[in-house]
């Protein structure tokens, strides 16, 4: 394995950064890193996020171990993890990110729409799953948006899980208020607690709230509620000028 470094220091990649650049740079810009085996897209993915001034490529990796140490060393904002990786795979390496680096957020780019591997990602705590099939407009803006704290789930993938997990028989209009406000700050990536503080609820009451949600809408995870609203619209998406679901 190549000893991982930041990618403006791979003297044998592209040049990721020019005193143009540097100029037009915002002070703070979202610091990312991707992940992918193949050199070539990573390669690809630079250029394209690069061109943004309001995002920075900091490092790269091409596979999972070799993610851990440059995630730890560099600790960006955002990472960006491909699925299919040689020896550990892009969800082992999700997990363990998530508990070691809570604050970075986590976008997964992946050419699977499986639903077994878009569920765990999505209970590993993801801050977004997308496909590889996207546009290279959606992709700057899933970064921006995930950076934000605004989760993005892409629109095939959300109507794959609604469609596996969708019940007739539910009466949507069943919900109360409340319970649709916390639907939305649960497809926000709230934690209870977070809900807890910005309704001005108890923690009992909003996993009282949460729980009502969840058998009204017949399914049995937060991860489906959320896949369950994004498809049928129970929340409105903030715009950020992609055809995924940014909520």
């Amino acid at each position: 394995m190549d000893e991982p470094t930041p990618a403006e220091g791979n003297q044998s990649g592209p040049s990721l950064r020019t005193p143009l650049e540097e100029t037009c740079r915002p002070a703070t810009p979202v610091r990312v890193v991707i992940v992918d085996d193949h050199a070539l897209v990573r390669e690809g993915t630079i250029q394209l996020l690069q061109q943004a001034p309001d995002l920075e490529v900091v490092g790269q990796a091409g596979s999972g171990e070799e993610a851990l140490i440059v995630l730890e060393l560099l600790r960006p904002d955002v990472a960006l993890v491909d699925v299919n990786l040689p020896g550990m795979g892009g969800l082992e390496l999700a997990r363990l990110a998530a508990a070691s680096l809570p604050e970075m957020r986590i976008l997964v780019l992946s050419a699977y729409d499986d639903y077994a591997y878009v569920t765990e990602a999505l209970e590993i705590g993801v801050s977004g799953y997308l496909l590889k099939t996207v546009s290279a407009r959606e992709l700057v803006d899933a970064v921006r948006a995930v950076a934000d704290g605004v989760f993005v789930l892409d629109w095939a993938v959300s109507d794959r899980l609604t469609r596996r997990k969708r019940n007739d028989s539910v009466n949507v209009g069943e919900l109360t208020r409340r319970e649709t406000d916390v639907l939305e700050l649960l497809a926000r990536g709230r934690s209870n607690k977070q809900i807890a503080n910005e309704l001005g609820l108890s923690l009992r009451t909003v996993e009282g709230h949460v729980s009502n949600v969840l058998a009204k809408l017949g399914v049995q995870s937060r991860t489906e509620a959320v896949a369950y609203a994004l498809g049928r619209r129970l929340v409105v998406p903030d715009s950020h000028g992609s055809s995924n679901n940014a909520i």
